[in-house]
């Protein structure tokens, strides 16, 4: 049977909200938002763990410039030289997780410079975030015109006939130091480290016969090849350098455990929000698919490597791998 009764009316709100009440509330709801929802809404620096003019300087203001068009905000470049790289990581590791301090992270900040110090600073794999790939560029084993030395068959056969061969590079733990030990590893041949202040000075004693090879970043010593001052003997890379097509790579001569590259990435301090790590990643790799990107990075020997910031991490991880026990076997010190 359906009751006919009176239905009571509904009851009306006896705290009906305000629109000031209402406006608060979407103001404190906002407020509470996390940070990176509006990220980024203030300049982003990059660290740069070398002085202003080299390689990595030049690496880091190419994609700054890029980013900052992508972003939507200034990305400046800031220098932070000093004990192999470790300066500059330090203040990136330290910063807060916000996102907007990064660093152009490569081999001498990640993988070598902690290692080569009496106290390690930090951890170059667990204590970063590490967002994007850059690129990676090869050393060169490079040697005087009047040395007997035009392969690395050559190179081993001196060394072994006469019981050393000295390498010079551009200082104590440098990766052309610690690429020469690999060296002296993977041979069997006494090959003696002779450290300078710089790639500068080891070039000039190269040149003039002082010292009969050296081990550096392949960009600075293109000009030198082609004008005859010094003889390319083979790069680092798996694959030639399409900056020196005519140079083998070491793989050509037969030691695929001699591959080594110095990379160049973005990195942040730990535990960036995921969100932040996801629009860098993808900005970064947009900006490296630039054709005047490219054509810079391809000037200074760098091929570009757009990728996850999974791949990224594990490819810091192999390398931390590779080359920290050999700076420590090495005792090399800043």
């Amino acid at each position: 049977m359906t009751d006919t009764r009176a239905q009571p009316s509904p009851r009306k709100n006896p705290h009906p909200m305000s629109r000031r009440r209402f406006a608060a509330a979407l103001g404190a709801s906002a407020l509470s938002l996390p940070a990176w929802a509006s990220w980024p809404d203030k300049p982003i620096r990059i660290v740069v763990t070398f002085p202003a003019g080299g390689a990595s300087d030049i690496v880091a203001r190419v994609v700054a410039e890029q980013l900052a068009r992508k972003l939507g905000q200034a990305v400046v470049v800031d220098n932070r030289p000093g004990a192999g790289g470790s300066v500059g990581g330090q203040v990136v590791q330290q910063a807060a997780p916000d996102g907007y301090t990064l660093m152009l992270s490569n081999s001498t900040p990640i993988s070598i410079g902690p290692f080569a110090l009496d106290k390690q600073p930090y951890d170059p794999v667990q204590g970063f975030t590490h967002i994007a790939m850059i690129g990676t560029a090869p050393c060169v084993l490079m040697a005087n015109t009047a040395a007997p030395i035009r392969t690395i068959a050559d190179l081993e056969s001196v060394a072994r006939k006469s019981g050393r061969l000295d390498f010079g590079s551009g200082g104590p733990a440098s990766i052309g130091h610690i690429y020469g030990e690999l060296m002296r590893k993977a041979m069997g041949v006494n090959l003696v480290h002779v450290p300078y202040r710089g790639g500068a000075p080891m070039t000039t004693d190269l040149i003039s016969g002082v010292i009969p090879i050296g081990i550096d970043v392949l960009t600075a010593y293109v000009p030198y090849f082609k004008s005859g001052q010094l003889v390319p003997i083979a790069v680092t890379s798996a694959n030639r350098s399409p900056l020196v097509p005519e140079v083998p790579s070491v793989v050509e001569f037969g030691y695929r455990k001699l591959v080594l590259d110095n990379f160049f990435g973005l990195s942040g301090p730990a535990n960036l929000p995921a969100e932040v790590v996801t629009r860098l990643n993808s900005a970064c790799n947009e900006v490296l698919m630039l054709p005047e990107v490219k054509r810079k990075m391809l000037e200074l020997g760098v091929t570009v490597s757009p990728g996850s910031p999974a791949a990224f991490a594990a490819y810091v991880k192999d390398q931390v791998g590779v080359l920290a026990p050999v700076v420590k076997a090495a005792g090399a010190r800043l």
